[in-house]
């Protein structure tokens, strides 16, 4: 009689992906935490101390609370009026006026660009021409439009060669703040076409050969497919130039010499804040005036995520 013996059915481990998913976003966590996190906090703790160069003497640092965001929501002016609101104003408004047409002309453009349609010829010097803006420093472009619109530039030239007189675009609120705007606006424009581009060039190409057999025009085209499939590229890119916009400083800070003239009608959150950090060092204002500029940045940005977000429908279909 002859016995059979069977094998041990062999146990193979297995093989868990789950810890390649850490590895991978390890990079991220750490740039995250030494170059944001950490100096975020470092910059709500500076807030809450007195330190400051006063002359050759160093005052503090010394432990006084919320003192300092009590100090910039406290009138300093005769009228009564906050700088820190008029500052974020100005931010807003200038940011406001660059940013709007900026991305209605972007979409344009990338919409043409993209457009099977329209087969645009030459699309890759158009797209290169729109883009280099954004290759040029800011300071170099504050230096040319400064001089373009001085009491001795160009454009006055022209003025009083027509018989008129020189005026002063730089002495004038609208005019300032145009300029400055219209800045931003050319520097920027071609990075967000570019973007815009690329999503709607990520959209299914059969959504509007479909489209076009049914008889769909245009407009009803770019209202109905285009703008809700790119809705979360144009909510990036929203969020990505207000975030850039709150911080804009080069810019007005070269063309009014750091002034904000005229009456402070085109000083910045950012410039303020420089002002801080100058001679004075006061590191505690400082910190204030950067944590309250978080502040603001998450507070729009939530509202931009909640006026963006998709409607959801609640309703519940019914058994027929």
């Amino acid at each position: 009689m002859s016995s059979t013996t069977q094998a041990a059915p062999v146990k193979h481990k297995s093989i868990s992906y789950a810890r390649w998913g850490y590895f991978f976003i390890a990079p991220f966590v750490l740039v995250y935490l030494t170059c944001s996190l950490i100096p975020l906090l470092s910059t709500f703790y500076n807030s809450l101390f007195e330190n400051y160069m006063d002359g050759l003497k160093q005052i503090g640092p010394n432990f006084v609370g919320l003192d300092n965001f009590v100090t910039i929501f406290t009138p300093r002016s005769s009228d009564g009026k906050l700088e820190v609101l008029s500052y974020t104003g100005n931010t807003l408004i200038m940011w406001v006026m660059g940013a709007v047409p900026q991305i209605v002309f972007a979409l344009l453009l990338a919409v043409i660009f993209t457009s099977e349609r329209m087969k645009i010829k030459g699309q890759g010097f158009f797209k290169t021409v729109i883009y280099m803006p954004n290759l040029i420093m800011a300071s170099a472009f504050a230096m040319l439009f400064f001089q373009i619109f001085s009491s001795v530039g160009p454009i006055n030239q022209i003025i009083i060669a027509n018989g008129g007189s020189a005026f002063l675009f730089f002495d004038q609120m609208w005019s300032a703040r145009t300029i400055i705007a219209f800045i931003n606006f050319l520097m920027w424009f071609g990075n967000t076409t570019i973007l815009l581009m690329a999503g709607i060039m990520g959209i299914d190409q059969s959504l509007f050969e479909a489209a076009s057999i049914d008889g769909a025009s245009s407009t009803q085209v770019f209202f109905r497919i285009t703008i809700p499939l790119l809705m979360p590229i144009i909510v990036f890119v929203v969020i990505t130039a207000l975030i850039g916009g709150l911080q804009m400083f080069d810019v007005p800070q070269i063309i009014t010499s750091g002034k904000g003239n005229p009456s402070n009608t085109t000083k910045t959150l950012v410039m303020a804040l420089n002002g801080y950090i100058g001679l004075s060092k006061n590191y505690g204002m400082a910190g204030a005036y950067s944590f309250f500029l978080f502040i603001v940045t998450g507070a729009l940005s939530f509202i931009v995520f909640r006026f963006t977000e998709p409607k959801k429908d609640n309703k519940k279909g019914g058994k027929k």
